[in-house]
């Protein structure tokens, strides 16, 4: 009866044994990888009811989180604004001169967007039209832009030059139109010249290149746009592909609210109203300095015609499934000017220390998290894994948003930037995450539901020597041997 007993108690031990030691038989092979040879690797895996640790490896350590971090932007925003809230832009009548227009920028990032099926121009057409109902034309009349919500440093100082110019870095402004983002269009069937440029679409008046492309044969697109935040004056470098009788790059708008009163104006003209100066508010605002209080330049009166965007939800899981930057940096600013609305603050400084002590005020350890920015752009951004896993346990357990949250996430295998990720296998569609990838980073955070397994995860690797193919597929493996 006694060894009877001994050798059931020995068989259930070896019974339990592969599912209590498993996870963390996953990472040390996941750590092993010779592709993370020289890797910097974090790792935080915890039960979602409970909150126990499952496996972690360097869960504290700072790492580079890129595209992650915009699970940080988009829960605070959530949880300030309400899943709810909507920009508006409004077109007014300037109540001290009744011959001048202004548009009221609300930091509306959707304005023209490509990101969702509407008529890019609906603006235009319907503030047209609603000015029509009240505009006499037996004047003219001029635009003013009001664009300073967020003021005029639209980009972070620690973006890389590389990225700058380039419609995936594009400023984030109290005006916005079209992604702040046109299209460089060129002919490329001559293999002996440089491209040649056929036009911008849309069309932005006095903007010019120094062409320095070149064609390659690989049919990849190397092209990049260099030029600063409001310059004309744009470089193109690296190579596109040859053969093509027209290709197209991205590059960002120098002065979207100037863009914005010159489409307006020519709405307007069309429409058969006489147009004179369009202006922006950006060199009275760089004039005042720190000077908010003082009158501004304009009184706002009768305003016929508001658009407001869609809703903070849906602009959120177009960010998290699409990893929208641009998105992403109106976020942070719209929170930084929630946190203070003095327009002359930096609002993109306001949003980030506003971020990192919401989350202190919520019981997270904020001391890993450095933010530049609200995209993940920058390459000085910080984070840990632990951070990340007890941000997802809070949205997941204790946000009244927690839904929505978990919803703007994209489903592995199955869309957005996780279309291609743990696709055929058997957690296609069980992993709800966002990835993130710059130089040298690859990195996953979210949620891992299957049966009764529910666990909020963030897998970080930095300045690793394999392909990033290999670096994912070792991060799949450890996904799926939990």
């Amino acid at each position: 009866m006694k060894n009877l007993v001994h050798y059931l108690v020995i068989s259930l031990m070896v019974c339990l044994l592969p599912h209590v030691a498993y996870p963390q038989t996953s990472l040390q092979h996941f750590v092993g990888n010779p592709a993370l040879k020289h890797a910097s690797v974090g790792v935080s895996v915890v039960e979602l009811e409970s909150g126990k640790s499952i496996a972690n490896h360097d869960a504290e350590k700072s790492l580079t989180p890129a595209s992650v971090l915009k699970l940080i932007t988009t829960a605070t925003a959530l949880e300030t604004l309400g899943e709810n809230y909507r920009y508006k832009t409004k077109i007014a009548m300037d109540a001290d001169d009744f011959s001048r227009i202004l548009v009221l920028g609300g930091g509306d990032p959707t304005l023209g967007s490509g990101a969702f099926p509407d008529n890019p121009y609906i603006f235009f057409i319907n503030g047209t039209e609603a000015l029509t109902e009240s505009l006499p034309k037996d004047k003219e009349y001029t635009i003013l832009v009001v664009d300073n919500l967020f003021g005029y440093d639209g980009i972070s100082p620690e973006w890389t030059w590389i990225d700058i110019g380039n419609y995936y870095a594009a400023g984030a402004y109290g005006i916005s139109i079209f992604d702040n983002s046109y299209k460089l269009v060129f002919n490329t069937m001559n293999r002996k010249e440089r491209p040649k440029i056929l036009r911008t679409e849309p069309e932005i008046k006095g903007l010019t290149f120094q062409n320095l492309l070149t064609l390659n044969e690989t049919g990849r697109d190397n092209g990049y746009i260099y030029g600063v935040p409001f310059g004309y004056e744009k470089e193109l470098r690296g190579n596109i592909p040859a053969g093509r009788s027209e290709f197209s790059i991205k590059g960002d708008i120098p002065d979207p609210g100037r863009l914005l009163g010159e489409t307006l104006g020519e709405y307007l003209k069309q429409a058969g109203y006489q147009i004179g100066a369009i202006e922006t508010t950006r060199q009275d605002y760089l004039s005042r300095g720190n000077t908010n209080g003082q009158t501004p330049p304009y009184r706002v009166g009768n305003v016929p015609f508001t658009l407001a965007s869609r809703p903070l939800k849906e602009i959120i899981r177009e960010v998290n499934v699409e990893s929208n930057n641009h998105y992403a940096e109106h976020l942070i600013r719209t929170i930084g000017r929630h946190a203070n609305s003095d327009i002359q603050t930096n609002a993109l400084t306001e949003g980030i220390d506003y971020t990192v002590n919401y989350w202190k005020n919520k019981g997270i350890d904020p001391t890993p998290l450095t933010m530049h920015d609200g995209s993940g752009l920058a390459p000085q951004n910080t984070v840990s894994a632990r951070f990340l896993t007890d941000l997802l346990l809070y949205m997941h357990n204790q946000s009244s948003v927690s839904a929505t949250f978990f919803n703007s996430l994209p489903k592995a295998g199955q869309e957005g930037t996780l279309k291609y990720f743990l696709r055929d296998s058997r957690l296609t569609g069980k992993v709800s995450a966002k990835s993130g990838s710059i130089g040298g980073v690859q990195c996953y955070s979210g949620y891992l539901i299957d049966g009764e397994k529910k666990y909020a995860f963030a897998v970080m690797v930095n300045k690793f020597s394999g392909t990033r193919n290999e670096v994912r597929n070792a991060i799949e493996q450890f996904l799926l041997g939990l």
